[in-house]
């Protein structure tokens, strides 16, 4: 305990220490996160009230929703408080507690992705025996295991790293509490702790990319067999929004955690972490929105509503 204590608070360096490029960086994120606040609680609010919306497709995707909210604002707010009053300074607590919330709710993600790949596979591949396949408590099932697993894996990692000894520095180089950030300030043999942590993301990633590969393979050999273009089109627009959403959150995390540390460059990792922290939980409901025809009728029921009520006058 003596030597977990030695350290009792740390120092973001954040994205900049040029003054120029601290209110652009500052406008850049605010835009960001309240497009991304926005866009995720009016998911969510969406499918609440449209009760076109209420499949396991929907369900899945306000629960992906929730945790893109979640993840965002695990980060941001922090970031965004070092760039406009310079508040660089978070405690030991606070830290381990921002790099719990950002792991756990990465996995859960990571699982909630491969449950709406499996979805996505019942729907295509055994349209008829859908409604019996994906059940309510099924998908309760699997968003409930996801939101476990997502806290389970989080507090391996981050209860052994904040068990390490810190006694170089306190100076985190990045705006954030991120794992290879945090971990490089440890005076312990680090070694067996980054492999351990390899280890598990991969198997993490690789069993939900697994998931997902095998649901997108048989989804693939079903559309084939189709004979109807319309089919094809109707099978593949389904999909869509999901491979966007799976293409852009699997390509970061690869590139960020699954090398080893000393491949790590701190510069280009701040700036990967801009995209995966911020950018990629502002992106899923816009491509969800944009790509999908159900998610824009709900939006105009509900402003053709809105505005009925207005004219009413309530």
């Amino acid at each position: 305990m003596e030597n977990r204590t030695e350290v009792t608070h740390f120092i973001l360096l954040g994205l900049t220490n040029a003054p120029e490029l601290q209110v652009p960086f500052f406008i850049m994120f605010t835009l960001i996160y309240l497009i991304s606040v926005v866009g995720n609680l009016g998911m969510i609010v969406l499918i609440l009230l449209d009760s076109c919306l209420h499949t396991p497709m929907y369900f899945f995707l306000s629960n992906l929703s929730l945790v893109d909210f979640a993840y965002s604002s695990a980060v941001t707010p922090k970031a965004m408080a070092g760039l406009l009053i310079g508040s660089k300074v978070i405690s030991y607590n606070a830290c381990a507690s921002q790099m719990f919330f950002l792991v756990a709710f990465a996995t859960v993600e990571n699982y909630l992705l491969a449950s709406m790949a499996y979805d996505r596979c019942a729907a295509v591949c055994k349209p008829l025996h859908y409604t019996t396949t994906m059940t309510t408590s099924v998908c309760a099932r699997l968003v409930i295991g996801s939101y476990i697993c997502g806290f389970l894996n989080a507090s391996f990692p981050v209860g052994h790293i904040f068990s390490l000894v810190f006694c170089k520095s306190n100076v985190v180089h990045h705006f954030f509490c991120d794992v290879p950030a945090v971990m490089a300030l440890s005076c312990s043999d680090t070694h067996m702790s980054e492999v351990f942590l390899v280890f598990l993301a991969s198997f993490n990633v690789f069993f939900a990319l697994l998931v997902i590969l095998i649901s997108y393979l048989l989804i693939m050999v079903t559309v084939l067999k189709m004979h109807s273009a319309q089919g094809h089109q109707k099978a593949l627009s389904t999909c869509a929004s999901h491979l966007t959403t799976v293409s852009i959150f699997y390509g970061t995390v690869i590139f960020m955690y699954l090398q080893p540390s000393s491949n790590h460059s701190m510069d280009t990792d701040r700036t990967a972490s801009v995209f995966y922290s911020m950018v990629i939980p502002m992106l899923n409901p816009v491509v969800y929105s944009l790509r999908n025809k159900e998610v824009k009728s709900a939006f105009k029921k509900v402003v053709e509503k809105t505005h009925f009520t207005t004219g009413l006058g309530f």
